[in-house]
């Protein structure tokens, strides 16, 4: 009798212990129900169904809702949700007619990225009107104006886009429309234009450290300005050619970011508001971002599985805890301008479902659905 209890006990712990191996090495998969990617893609990509247009200053859609659209795009794709492409398509379809008026006007890099957005859809539709909108924003980031400033010149003699500002939010803004425009055309000039100009953003803007100040004048490594880097840098090695003579550049400045933000996780297993800062507050919409670049980072091989992985895991979980009944993400920092002040960063009002936060949510979700 001894022996078969003894057997069994053996028996139990094995089993115990092979389940256990094998839930850990499956990092991306067996999510509680809260936060299973499918169901979280989805409930907030409706969402955003259920929402006001976003304007920028009364000129055109809001970056932060384009994000949010493509995302949800992306994420339909993806999951071969053809309901949830065809109510995207419907709403964007007004842009045509009812509602030409919101279209940004391509002055300025915010509204520029506007153009990933008909891109995607011309790559999944193939139709012409969809490339015909879109191709202009990716073409008029690199076609200086005839008003342009000494600064505009400046940067477009050198073969840099006239949108230039050195602002850490412009890596992600300009190099996701220049993505679009490569796959959707096969042309090189954009992605290889896209590549050179964050190599520059690199050279003039990472620190020691991996990180970036919000602004040369204001040293403070705020959470989701530095969200922006990371996922403009993983976007576009995504999307890079192999034998692109400046991914070796780009890839150094992504591992070097990568490696330092590891060491500033929090209790939540998330990011806060100023990234070295463990007594500022934990902020979703930049911690989204850096828990997108990390899984893409392991699913690519970019970045160790056994080191990285666990993090990734262990982020998104935290975040869907901060989704709230209306499938809002809560503690989002609002929009942001620069101020030479950390009490200013602290004080930030922190809102629910803003799309700031939605966007990289949803981009999560289909990343982890895409695990190799």
């Amino acid at each position: 009798m001894k022996k078969n209890y003894y057997l069994i006990c053996v028996l139990l712990l094995a089993a115990f212990c092979t389940t256990n191996v094998a839930t850990a090495q499956n990092y991306f998969g067996d999510f509680p129900v809260k936060a299973d990617p499918k169901t979280v893609g989805n409930k907030l990509s409706r969402r955003l169904m259920e929402t006001k247009h976003q304007l920028y200053f009364d000129k055109g859609i809001h970056y932060a809702e384009v994000c949010t659209w493509y995302g949800a795009l992306r994420f339909a794709e993806l999951t071969n949700n053809k309901e949830l492409i065809k109510l995207l398509r419907n709403r964007f379809e007004l842009l045509f007619h009812l509602e030409k008026e919101l279209l940004p006007p391509p002055i300025h890099v915010d509204q520029n990225m506007f153009g990933c957005l008909p891109l995607r859809f011309y790559n999944i539709t193939k139709d012409q009107r969809y490339l015909d909108l879109g191709l202009p924003y990716a073409d008029t980031q690199w076609q200086l104006p005839a008003n342009a400033n000494e600064e505009e010149r400046k940067w477009d003699k050198k073969g840099y886009s006239w949108q230039t500002r050195l602002w850490i939010d412009d890596m992600y803004m300009i190099t996701i429309v220049q993505s679009e425009a490569y796959k959707a055309t096969g042309d090189p000039k954009y992605i290889n234009r896209a590549a050179k100009e964050m190599v520059l953003y690199l050279d003039e803007l990472q620190h020691p450290n991996g990180l970036f100040y919000h602004a040369p004048d204001v040293p403070y490594y705020w959470g989701r300005g530095d969200g922006w880097m990371a996922v403009g840098m993983t976007e576009l090695l995504f999307n890079l050619p192999k034998n692109d003579p400046n991914r070796d550049r780009i890839m150094k400045g992504y591992l070097l970011m990568m490696n330092n933000l590891k060491k500033y996780v929090n209790k939540d297993g998330l990011w806060n508001q100023l990234i070295d800062q463990p007594d500022f507050w934990t902020e979703t919409s930049g911690s989204a971002m850096f828990t997108y670049a990390m899984i893409l980072g392991v699913q690519n091989g970019w970045l160790d599985k056994e080191e990285f992985a666990p993090i990734a895991r262990r982020a998104w979980l935290g975040l869907c805890n901060y989704i709230d009944d209306k499938n809002d993400l809560t503690e989002v920092c609002i929009g942001t301008g620069k101020k030479n002040s950390k009490q200013y960063y602290m004080d930030r009002p922190r809102i629910a479902g803003d799309y700031h936060g939605q966007a990289p949510m949803i981009w999560c979700a289909y990343a982890l659905l895409n695990n190799k």
